[in-house]
Parts: structure tokens; sequence; C-alpha cells
């Protein structure tokens, strides 16, 4: 499983980030956002979360039920209600991970890179949906899809830090999947936005920093 930007224990099964999976509901629905030169809060409101909600984040131990994330679960959210978004920060990169996908991932990416910055995205829904967009200074530089992804093409035109962090990501070979060797599988915008950021340890990384937590929508 050739995945060399992730260390041992920091991808589940299914070759997805293990941070994310334990943060996630089990049957997820959800984005995750990047960007370099903002603040959590900073990136938050350009999201469109109001400030007067922010909270200072502690995560529970466990997850109450199978449908509820571990941000949510800090909000007390039932699972109808708004999503949760939760930020923070870890070396140049902000990050923002909206549990219910109620944020929109390549027009937020376009608004997060604004003024110079560097940002991208990673969606994947209930229906296994998944894609990334890549943004630099207010322009989209990448739009991908992994129903139509083929990374033998589609890499040598990515922009160098992003076919970095693919190749970083790797592919992850699963036995059940009806998968050729070497092609995309499903978690792997999840990694390359985790790999472009640095975000490759585990939730108890996570644990350690400040983390701010809000409903929005």
């Amino acid at each position: 499983m050739p995945t060399p930007g992730f260390p041992p224990g920091t991808l589940d099964s299914e070759g997805d980030p293990i941070w994310l999976t334990e943060l996630a509901s089990d049957d997820p629905n959800h984005t995750l956002h990047v960007v370099q030169g903002l603040e959590p809060a900073e990136a938050l409101e350009a999201l469109g979360a109001k400030p007067r909600l922010f909270r200072p984040c502690v995560l529970p131990e466990v997850k109450p039920d199978e449908w509820t994330s571990l941000p949510r679960a800090a909000l007390a959210l039932d699972s109808g209600d708004s999503a949760a978004l939760l930020a923070g920060r870890i070396g140049a990169w902000t990050f923002v991970y909206d549990d219910a996908g109620h944020t929109l991932p390549h027009d937020d990416t376009i608004l997060l890179s604004a003024d110079g910055r560097t940002a991208a995205s990673s969606l994947y829904t209930i229906n296994a949906d998944a894609s990334l967009s890549y943004a630099v200074n207010g322009e989209q530089l990448a739009h991908l899809n992994v129903d139509d992804l083929d990374l033998d093409e589609e890499l040598p035109g990515l922009p160098a830090e992003l076919r970095a962090a693919f190749e970083a990501a790797g592919v992850f070979e699963i036995e059940d999947e009806d998968l050729e060797p070497g092609e995309a599988d499903y978690a792997i915008c999840m990694r390359v936005v985790c790999a472009l950021a640095g975000l490759t340890g585990t939730l108890d990384d996570l644990r350690r920093i400040p983390l701010t937590v809000t409903p929005f929508g």
C-alpha cells in the first residue's frame, strides 16, 4: 500500500486519514478545507460562520452514536440540526472540517485562497462522490473527481505542490474494491488534502492543539 506521506497507523482500513475517520460519523457526508495564511477564526468567518457562535473545543472522548461526529457532540447538536465546523492550525496551514458538507467546497476553495493564499478542499458524500479543488490567489487551478481521475494523465499537468501531495498520498489498494492496480481509490482526495497541509497524524495529535467549533447553516 504505497502511501509514502502517511506514517504507519495514520490511515484506516479503507485508506482514509485515521483522524478524520475517528472525528466523523460512521457514514460521513463531509468536507475538509485547508488554507495557508489564515487563522482558524478567520477561515471560519470567510466560510460564512458567525463569530458570536465560535467557542473553544475540547473534543469528547467518544461519539455518542454512529450518526454523530465528535464536533457535533461537542456542540450537543442533534443529527438533523446545522453542520458542525471544527477549525485548528498545524504549522502554516489551517484546516476547517465540515461534518455535514454544508459548505461549498469548490466555491469556498477559491474564496479561501484570495489575497495570494493557497487553499484546497475535499468532499466525500454518502453516495461515494469524492472530489478535490485547489486554488491559489483566488483562481481555481485544479478540480478533480475520483470517478474520472486518471492519475497517469492528470498528475504531470498539476501544479508542483499539488502533484507532490498526490505522490505523498499514493494509492491505497483495497482487496475487495473493483479497482485496477494503480487506480485512484475513493479516499485519495482526502489523503491529498491532508498531505498538502501536513495533517498526517492521529486524533491524539489534533487534541493537543487549540480547536474552535461552531454550528453552521
